[in-house]
């Protein structure tokens, strides 16, 4: 079931870095069509501000597998290994908590937007509830994964991003 997580994780950051790279062609395009044909798009700057909000919460799980997430491990690395352990699944609680209540109320807000009708206000007049929902679905694989963290620290398993443990890197991305 790990596994599959972790794929899964793995495969919505592959999509988040298209995404990005997606970004930066959808800028270019802009700029060049405005600087150089002075006839600018409707489009490229809210999708790319779209695909930017998306690709954020979907990479943030892998990015929390990985042990790649800001960490100060000042006080942590310079404890035995069964504190290192009790700080860490103590963090991915908290990251786990946090994940809980964002979920719960960003669905909120996404459905209040989906049900007033709630508009971007611009040319494109997205609705507000397609970037919105991106915050309960990131957070719900983002909570996912810090559970799978906290059992895989539970038994026993390396903590990514650790002192002496590099954060992970496969070639299946």
């Amino acid at each position: 079931m790990f596994r599959l997580i972790d794929r899964a994780s793995d495969a919505l950051a592959t999509l988040a870095a298209w995404m990005f790279f997606a970004i930066g062609g959808m800028i270019l395009w802009e700029v060049a069509t405005r600087y150089l044909l002075n006839a600018p798009t409707i489009w490229a700057e809210e999708l790319a501000r779209f695909f930017q909000i998306w690709a954020l919460y979907l990479a943030a799980a892998s990015v929390l597998r990985r042990g790649s997430m800001i960490r100060i491990g000042l006080l942590i690395d310079r404890l035995g290994p069964r504190l290192r352990a009790a700080a860490e699944v103590f963090s991915l609680a908290v990251v786990a908590a946090f994940s809980a209540v964002a979920c719960w109320y960003g669905g909120w807000i996404a459905l209040d937007s989906f049900e007033v009708g709630r508009m971007s206000g611009t040319m494109l007049n997205v609705p507000h509830w397609m970037t919105e929902i991106a915050i309960p679905v990131g957070f719900a694989i983002l909570l996912v994964q810090a559970l799978v963290q906290i059992a895989r620290v539970a038994r026993g398993e390396p903590i990514p991003g650790a002192r002496g443990h590099e954060p992970v890197v496969t070639d299946e991305v």
